[in-house]
């Protein structure tokens, strides 16, 4: 029996248990919700881990953490320690998006060391394996690829992201748009290729009665991939992304139907007066299914700091009802992340994480923040590291302070203690 399918029949889950109290929620509501579609326990039965989690409305806004190897870069040992460096940060998932190396290993290793849900975007492994044997990957075979997402689902990932909306249909109106950026979804493009070079309809989509059936036999929620999302700001909110999305409505009710979990990813770059409104229109289309999003990055240069960027588009747009930011590193658009990327990727989405929450009037948030100011005021070092997102950098820049009653930055003239006198 799936998460989904429990709710339905009114059965608590201990997993639904737990997430009710850590998120100070009525068990009740909680079930209606996981019913309804609208929230999603990512936690394959195949796989046991300590920090499960719920992802949906009226919860706090999670966020998840990409690592992975790639053709270039496939060590496994690199990969294990961003892994525990994003966790230690604070992410709440991660996912392999590993292209280089020993796919299977690499999966089975991070499954196994991970606290927290594990996705994954099963297409990456088929393409990586042609890429190997220099075959296109428009060559690739659809049922194959289906044994695929099995074996990845038999072996515990929790979620992953199928581009199913991407339709033979859907593929000739993007070719008739003017995008700047085109595809730019890895996904995506791979599976705009290959109904281009084959004119047969997406294996995803017309076979989503059989993947819907292996999602339910491990209870792995979908996360249905937006293979058209915008590349640059100029291509967002176009008609591309809207067909597709519309699409993937569709499909997350046929697989609430099914008894199957499903969340909807999102736009990647979005200009700032267009997020709430792309937040708005999803939770209008797809009936408040949850929303996973890339950002989004509301400009386009600032290659380098898009960690910035995105943590400034992602409180926006979780303040707007998104319930699931993918972080973004400084190395995006520019080369596979280090273990330093990793973690300030995770700290610039979790900002924006608790932002946004705080704007949803989520219990606590606000009152953390409260207590915090409260402890400036007392010059309450300790409590203030207690609260911070980040203790070990506030620490280490307090560190550097000569007077440990205020510091540096004020010294003698401390507006606090003046003001106490």
């Amino acid at each position: 029996m799936t998460q989904i399918e429990a709710a339905k029949k009114g059965i608590p889950t201990k997993e639904m248990e737990y997430i009710a109290k850590d998120e100070n929620i009525e068990l009740s509501t909680l079930m209606k919700l996981v019913a309804d579609g609208k929230v999603v326990i990512p936690k394959n039965k195949n796989r046991n881990f300590k920090n499960v989690m719920g992802i949906g409305k009226n919860l706090r806004t999670k966020i998840n953490a990409n690592i992975g190897t790639s053709g270039d870069c496939p060590t496994l040992d690199i990969e294990r320690e961003k892994l525990r460096v994003a966790i230690e940060a604070g992410a709440d998932s991660v996912m392999d998006l590993s292209t280089g190396g020993d796919l299977e290993r690499i999966r089975e290793v991070i499954l196994a060391e991970s606290s927290v849900m594990v996705g994954a975007v099963p297409i990456y492994a088929v393409a990586a394996r042609l890429a190997d044997q220099n075959i296109p990957t428009y060559k690739m075979d659809g049922e194959k690829l289906l044994r695929s997402i099995e074996e990845q689902c038999k072996a515990g990932v929790d979620y992953i992201t199928v581009h199913c909306g991407v339709t033979k249909e859907s593929v000739t109106r993007m070719d008739r748009t003017n995008r700047v950026c085109g595809i730019v979804s890895r996904g995506g493009s791979i599976l705009a290729d290959w109904i281009r070079k084959n004119g047969k309809e997406n294996p995803l989509f017309e076979m989503y009665d059989e993947l819907l059936d292996i999602a339910y036999r491990y209870d792995v929620t979908l996360s249905l991939g937006d293979g058209f999302r915008p590349g640059a700001i100029a291509d967002a909110t176009d008609r591309a992304q809207i067909d597709e999305l519309i699409i993937l409505g569709e499909l997350a009710e046929r697989a609430k139907e099914k008894n199957v979990q499903a969340m909807i990813e999102g736009p990647g770059h979005v200009p700032l007066n267009q997020i709430q409104s792309n937040m708005i229109l999803q939770k209008r289309l797809c009936n408040d299914v949850p929303f996973y999003i890339l950002g989004p990055l509301p400009t386009d240069i600032a290659p380098g700091y898009d960690h910035i960027t995105s943590a400034i588009g992602g409180a926006i747009a979780g303040a707007a009802g998104a319930d699931f930011l993918c972080y973004v590193t400084p190395a995006e658009h520019l080369c596979l992340p280090d273990i330093n990327d990793v973690r300030e990727g995770v700290i610039a989405s979790k900002i924006a994480a608790h932002i946004a929450d705080i704007a949803k009037g989520y219990p606590g948030a606000y009152e953390k923040d409260l207590l915090m100011s409260k402890y400036r005021k007392e010059l309450n070092w300790e409590g203030m590291f207690s609260l911070a997102i980040d203790p070990v950098r506030a620490r280490e820049k307090f560190q550097k302070n000569n007077d440990v009653n205020s510091c540096t930055m004020c010294g003698k003239l401390c507006a606090v203690n003046i003001d106490k006198r």
